[in-house]
């Protein structure tokens, strides 16, 4: 989820100064802070970071040193307790923003950008730098959300479905569940995800998740996506995908690669050339993704807790270099209102002192405006 009150409330002072309207920092500053919630929205709790894929494009693979933890069921449900889904109210003003701004409605076709705006402010996202499908607390942490009237969602590696665990959790609740496929061929699929990966039984493995949705009439929306790392024939792969599911009850899109500023192969080299180009509002990485496109608004809309308990700026820090509390010891509220999240906010404006951000991540910032 993120503080959808907030994007609103934000985005026409981020289009005026896109467009080169000047305010002084203060000013802006002061007025994100009355546009934010004091009550605490939690875009993902990662519920662990283990995983046992090699994923070339995850950070995780190579840079990630931080030890392997779960978050237990007691803390879970500590973590859940704290937070409240969007009113009824609230979510319509927003479809109709989207609607008006982005011409994006919640019955247009699936994709990148619906995804972004249509599912994914509503719902607690369970996965972060590891695979939900290795922590089996997860059918009951699905259960304790929709007790909670809050909306499940997590996107995972298909060649580690359990049928069974995985049906439970649908019967839970489950509201969105993701499969990500970067190819339909085992050895370019193992190339880029790791020898793990196997996309014949991770295909024949979600076929019967979807066969027994219909069976059971389960709500769950499935979906799937191939991550676009601008690979050879890359139009090509996501095409086979496609027709792969063709005849099934499914939501599919092709998503940009969340970071790409760690990695230095191939791979990157149509990027790293439109990066060097000084041409204003052309985007990360060529995408027309509104998340990569627009400034970030994590710092006032949303914050991530991670599998040791810690509250972290966003799910993008691997490592956990930028600790803003932690949730087995202090409220949510607190951490959210409390003097480090005020002064990682300042951060944001003055780009001092917040490496995290500056030099590793590929979002824009705000303070670049100024």
């Amino acid at each position: 989820m993120f503080d959808i009150e907030f994007y609103m409330r934000a985005y026409p002072i981020t289009e005026r100064l896109r467009q080169g309207e000047r305010f002084s920092k203060s000013d802006v500053l002061k007025m994100f802070e009355q546009f934010r919630s004091e009550m605490p929205v939690v875009y993902n709790i990662e519920t662990t970071n283990a995983c046992n894929m090699r994923c070339k494009m995850c950070p995780r693979t190579t840079k990630m040193t931080r030890s392997i933890d779960f978050i237990d069921v007691e803390q879970f449900e500590k973590i859940v307790s704290q937070l409240r889904p969007h009113s009824h109210e609230s979510w319509d003003r927003w479809e109709k923003f989207c609607q008006s701004t982005y011409k994006i409605g919640p019955n247009a076709p699936p994709g990148e950008n619906h995804f972004f705006l249509h599912i994914i402010p509503r719902v607690i996202q369970l996965h972060g730098y590891g695979d939900p499908l290795l922590d089996r607390n997860l059918g009951r942490d699905v259960d304790i959300l929709s007790k909670n009237n809050l909306e499940s969602y997590f996107s995972c590696n298909p060649a580690n479905i359990d049928i069974n665990r995985t049906v439970e959790m649908m019967q839970h609740g489950l509201d969105y569940l993701k499969y990500s496929f970067e190819s339909t061929d085992d050895e370019k699929f193992k190339d880029i995800r790791g020898r793990a990966a196997n996309f014949s039984e991770a295909y024949k493995k979600t076929l019967e998740v979807i066969e027994l949705k219909e069976k059971f009439n389960l709500k769950t929306t499935i979906i799937i996506t191939m991550i676009n790392i601008d690979g050879e024939n890359q139009d090509y792969e996501y095409q086979q995908l496609v027709n792969a599911f063709d005849k099934e009850d499914v939501y599919i899109y092709l998503k940009s690669e969340d970071q790409q500023w760690y990695r230095k192969d191939e791979t990157l080299k149509k990027y790293l050339e439109f990066r060097d180009r000084d041409v204003p509002d052309d985007g990360f990485h060529g995408t027309s993704a509104i998340h990569w496109l627009e400034s970030c608004k994590h710092p006032w809309m949303s914050m991530t807790i991670k599998s040791n308990n810690e509250v972290t700026m966003c799910m993008e820090d691997y490592n956990n270099e930028i600790v803003l509390g932690d949730s087995s010891r202090e409220s949510l509220f607190d951490i959210w209102n409390g003097k480090k999240y005020s002064e990682f906010r300042e951060r944001h404006f003055d780009l001092q002192g917040c490496l995290k951000c500056t030099q590793e991540c590929d979002m824009p910032k705000i303070g670049e405006y100024f």
